[in-house]
This record gives C-alpha cells, sequence and structure tokens, in this order.
C-alpha cells in the first residue's frame, strides 16, 4: 500500500526533436530553429504516458480530482519559453497537450435550437498556453542578457580545469572537422559540434553511415561536461544557477499551490530547454547523488516535482521523478542529500536564499541597466531619486507640515509613474502568476485537421 497520496505535480520536459540550431558559445544568444514531425511525435507521446500516469484512475500515481475527460482551466497552468528555439518549445507543448487531453465528444454544447455542437475535429480541446516572452518575463531564460552571467562563462573558458580538458581532447575534436560544416571545431563550441552531429545523426541517412559508431557518444560526453560547467555553479546562489534562480520561485509557488486544499491546481506545466535541468539537478542536490544527471537531458525529457500528503500525516512532501528521454519511465531520485521524500518548507528553505524573485533582483544580479525591463526600472529609480533631491532642496521655503505634503505628492506621482512604465511594457503583473492567460492560442497541425 502507498504511503501517501498524490496531490498534484509540476512538470517541466525538454522539447521534442527540431533542426539545427545554433548559439553563440560565449552569450548562447541563438538563431531560430523548427520543430520536426518527429519532435512532435514525441511530445505526444510523453503527453499520453503522462495522462496514463496521472489521469487514469487505476494507476498508483492517480491524481484524485483531476478532471481527465474536459481540461478545467482552474486545475491546470501551462507555460511555455519564447525564446532562443523560438516556436519549437512552444509547439512541443501543444503537442503534449495534445497527447494528455485528446479530443472529445463531450467537448460540446446544446442551444436553444436543441442543436448540439462539438468542437472542431471531434471535440478538440484547446488549453491555454502562456507564452512567456524573454524580453518581459526573466523566469524561463535567466541567462539571457546576463553580463554576469557571461562574464563567467568566460571565466570558465579561461579556467585550469577548461585548459586540461582541452588537451585531452584536442586529438579527438581534430578528427571531426570532415563530418562538420565548417563551424569552429574548439572545445568552447563544443555544443554547437554536438548538436550538429547529433541533428544529423537523426535525419541524414548518409551522414549517420559514414559517421564512426563511437563519435556521437563521444561529442554529447564532451558537450554535457561543457554544459554542466555553464550552468550549474558551487555556490547555490552562484550565476551558473541563474536558469534554476530565476524559474524556481513559480515552481515552489506552484507547489505550495497543489499542496493547499482550498486551491484548485492540480498540475502545472512548463515546457522549456535542456539548460534549467542541469541548475535544477544541481540546486536540489539530485546530481550529487545522482552524478549521471549532470548531462544533457535528450528531447522530450521530463522533470516531476510530485506533492504528496503522507498518510501519517504531517505536511506535504515532495518527490522528485525523471524520465530520461524517449523509451524510458519516470525514475525517482533522492534530493538534498536525504533518502526519501522531503517536507515541502524543506525544499523551500533550502533554495529560497538564491532565488531570483524579480525583475529587479535579475537586473542586480546580471550588473544590467538596460535590457529586459532593466531599463525601464533605472528610470524609474532615476525619478525617484530626482524628485527626492527636489524636495530636500526646496524644503526650507515651505512649512515642514507642506513638506510633508509635497514629498508625499512626489512620492506618489513617481511611483504612479513607475507602474505605469512597468505596465506599459508588460513588465508588472497583479496577481498570481496563472492567472495570466496566454499571449497565442495553439493552431490545430496537419495531422488534426485531417482528422
Amino acid at each position: 500500500m502507498a504511503d501517501s497520496k498524490l496531490l498534484g505535480a509540476v512538470i517541466l520536459t525538454r522539447h521534442g526533436d527540431r533542426s539545427g540550431f545554433y548559439q553563440d558559445p560565449k552569450t548562447y544568444a541563438a538563431t531560430g530553429t523548427t520543430i520536426t514531425p518527429l519532435g512532435a511525435q514525441q511530445e505526444f507521446q510523453l503527453g499520453q504516458q503522462l495522462r496514463s500516469l496521472y489521469l487514469n484512475a487505476s494507476s498508483p500515481s492517480f491524481i484524485e480530482g483531476f478532471n481527465s475527460t474536459l481540461v478545467d482551466q482552474n486545475q491546470i497552468h501551462v507555460r511555455a519559453d519564447a525564446g532562443g528555439e523560438l516556436g519549437v518549445i512552444y509547439d512541443s507543448a501543444v503537442a503534449l497537450l495534445q497527447g494528455m487531453f485528446p479530443a472529445t465528444t463531450s467537448d460540446s454544447t446544446t442551444l436553444a435550437d436543441g442543436t448540439n455542437v462539438t468542437a472542431p475535429l471531434g471535440g478538440y480541446q484547446y488549453v491555454p498556453i502562456e507564452s512567456v516572452e524573454p524580453a518581459n518575463d526573466v523566469s524561463l531564460e535567466g541567462w539571457t542578457s546576463c553580463g554576469a552571467f557571461d562574464a563567467a562563462t568566460a571565466a570558465f573558458y579561461n579556467s585550469s580545469e577548461f585548459a586540461q580538458k582541452k588537451s585531452d581532447s584536442a586529438a579527438f575534436l581534430n578528427l571531426l572537422p570532415n563530418f562538420l560544416d565548417g563551424r569552429p571545431v574548439t572545445l568552447e563550441n563544443m555544443y554547437n559540434i554536438y548538436d550538429f552531429i547529433n541533428v544529423q545523426s537523426i535525419h541524414n541517412a548518409q551522414f549517420a553511415r559514414a559517421l564512426p559508431p563511437t563519435f556521437l557518444a563521444q561529442v554529447y560526453t564532451l558537450a554535457s561536461w561543457h554544459e554542466n560547467g555553464v550552468f550549474t555553479s558551487p555556490q547555490l546562489d552562484g550565476i551558473g544557477n541563474i536558469p534554476g534562480r530565476t524559474i524556481l520561485p513559480l515552481i515552489l509557488a506552484e507547489l505550495r499551490s497543489i499542496a493547499n486544499a482550498s486551491d484548485p491546481l492540480k498540475f502545472a506545466y512548463q515546457s522549456i530547454s535542456y539548460k534549467p535541468f542541469f541548475s535544477l539537478f544541481g540546486m536540489t542536490g539530485a546530481v550529487e547523488q545522482h552524478p549521471e544527471l549532470a548531462e544533457i537531458v535528450p528531447y522530450a525529457s521530463a522533470l516531476a516535482f510530485e506533492v504528496r500528503q503522507p498518510n501519517a500525516g504531517g505536511e506535504p512532501v515532495i518527490r522528485l521523478n525523471f524520465k530520461n528521454g524517449t523509451g524510458n519511465d519516470f525514475k525517482t531520485y533522492d534530493i538534498l542529500g536525504r533518502t526519501g521524500d522531503v517536507p515541502l518548507s524543506d525544499l523551500v528553505n533550502h533554495v529560497n536564499p538564491a532565488l531570483i524573485n524579480s525583475t529587479t533582483m535579475w537586473c542586480t544580479a546580471c550588473n544590467n541597466k538596460q535590457d529586459r525591463g532593466c531599463g525601464a526600472l533605472a528610470a524609474a529609480a532615476s525619478q525617484a531619486s530626482a524628485a527626492a533631491q527636489a524636495n530636500s532642496v526646496h524644503h526650507e521655503r515651505i512649512s515642514p507640515v507642506g513638506a510633508g505634503f509635497l514629498g508625499a505628492g512626489l512620492t506618489i506621482a513617481v511611483v504612479l509613474a513607475m507602474f505605469g512604465v512597468l505596465a506599459f511594457l508588460g513588465l508588472l503583473t497583479v496577481g498570481r502568476g496563472r492567472s495570466k492567460k496566454t499571449a497565442r492560442v495553439h493552431s490545430p497541425t496537419k495531422s488534426e485537421e485531417n482528422a
């Protein structure tokens, strides 16, 4: 018999298979790419697996009260990164939700004249997806336009550890130019080398036949070492952990919502790139107990933070499950140096000192005064400073009571102006994150149109 009851889960998935992709090894600024039919199918099948796991009444991981027939928008919150890989991550979320919430004739209504109308495509369910634009929201791409992160990456490239790895891998790298498209064959560019070889190995039969059998595994190992060095930090609040430091605040908020019996949320899902997985495995201590997690997660991998209520009572606990790519089931991993589930409060207390909870905190951590809303915040702060200075200069010319009113008026005016600027730029949201509806409504795929 299970020793706890599953209340809900927060799921993070990497996107599915895509076409070629290139990112600057110094700043990780990326070029666009597109999802492939294989990638859509991978995510669709992952959605089916999640449905079987969490929405099947006979499953030991069934989430009681989670509507398995029609999507209840109060029970689910979905976000998708709309950054460097453009529509790939968003489209992956669409495909996953198609598998998790298939079309149903129950998605119908009876009109006043007695006519019964079913939603298009046999009852297709349009699940709201919040498209997270990096220019307006730092949570899913904390590293973008972050000067401190770029400096840390450069320091890693200049480290003795990197120099040793470069020496050790030089002979192997010298064998690769004939299998590449002219991109630099350097350890600094290792992710792009791996990505090209991986994509070609999947989609180019002639290339796959010509590539020596060990090369793909070798470039994957080197690329994983490279990315782990970039997107982690020995210190919990280190800048290398910035992907985890920005995504964790909402994860924790959603875990709390699921744990709250008066909150309807049952399932939260974030569709992301591979980068935050490194930081999350490091910050939760999972990689210390399971070193194999220090690798680039394959396409359609999934990380589940399950919220459980112990049968013996007490506060809800968290169980970390991970599915390593396609063809594998979820496996439970220990975290925080413990064995078994950990109290939600322990996870919160462990990571809380390192969290970046606002754009203002991000601007400070990244030493950015211009991008991603930092310019608006800096301007508002400058206005506030100017107003305070003006108040100080003129305070002797009016009575103390008048000065008080003047100061209050200036403060209110500046605050209102600041709120106006932030709201205009889409940087200020009042209320809980999941109350914000999607900025994009997904369209059915070609296979659905032909259904």
